[in-house]
């Protein structure tokens, strides 16, 4: 059987079943319900403490499965809480702009504001130094909108719309279902969508983004959790 290692590299994605329990995911829910105040999401949550403990839980356990560097750092955590009331689809992108600035100000990188933080997208090697993990808080079977990626599209660089089509044509999609508690480690490079939820379930996901605590081409994070 291919580990996640291998399929990481190869797919460009892994699902890492059961990688936290039912205890853990009970309180950092609880907490984020009182810290959102019923806000759908946010992309700020390192902020948030059960949010930062739980980034240094993951990194412990990715760095035991040779699936990160001891070295990288949680840089961001963004809550998905998708919901009967709340209920949206993801047309197919690749995740290109990281929470992060340039320093000195590099007129050449295009940036964005978000939640008041900006975000840049940088160079390919950059986008490829970097791992996503997203943690599932409930269960998302085929109906709750799960993700659907296209295995492998994280080799090919930086994609245009047209390609993203063709290299989806080409390749078909993957319908990444998750018991809660289970993770999916990805490369942001990777072709990715989600359809609506067909059913009326609520499926909330923690997507935490990890890189090199130190970034080239004069980039800074806008916040780091070693």
């Amino acid at each position: 059987m291919t580990g996640p290692v291998a399929l990481l590299d190869e797919a460009g994605y892994a699902l890492l079943p059961a990688l936290l329990q039912a205890g853990h995911l009970d309180e950092v829910a609880a907490s984020l319900e009182s810290w959102l105040q019923g806000a759908a999401g946010s992309r700020n949550l390192l902020k948030q403490p059960r949010c930062r403990d739980t980034a240094a839980l993951l990194k412990t356990r990715l760095v035991e499965a040779g699936l990160l560097n001891a070295a990288s750092a949680a840089v961001q955590c963004t809550l998905f809480d998708k919901t009967a009331d709340r209920n949206w689809l993801v047309a197919l992108h690749q995740d290109t702009s990281i929470p992060a600035s340039s320093n000195p100000p590099d007129a050449a990188l295009p940036v964005s504001v978000k939640e008041g933080e900006p975000y840049v997208q940088p160079p390919v090697d950059v986008l490829e130094s970097l791992l996503a993990v997203r943690v599932h808080l409930d269960a998302c079977g085929v109906d709750a909108g799960p993700l659907r990626v296209v295995p492998g599209s994280h080799r090919a660089g930086r994609l245009g719309d047209a390609e993203a089509r063709a290299l989806r044509d080409m390749h078909g999609e993957t319908t990444c279902t998750a018991a809660r508690g289970d993770a999916l480690a990805m490369r942001p490079l990777l072709l990715h969508a989600s359809s609506r939820a067909r059913a009326p379930v609520r499926r909330r996901v923690l997507h935490f983004l990890f890189g090199p605590a130190r970034l080239p081409h004069g980039l800074v994070w806008n916040l780091t959790e070693p």
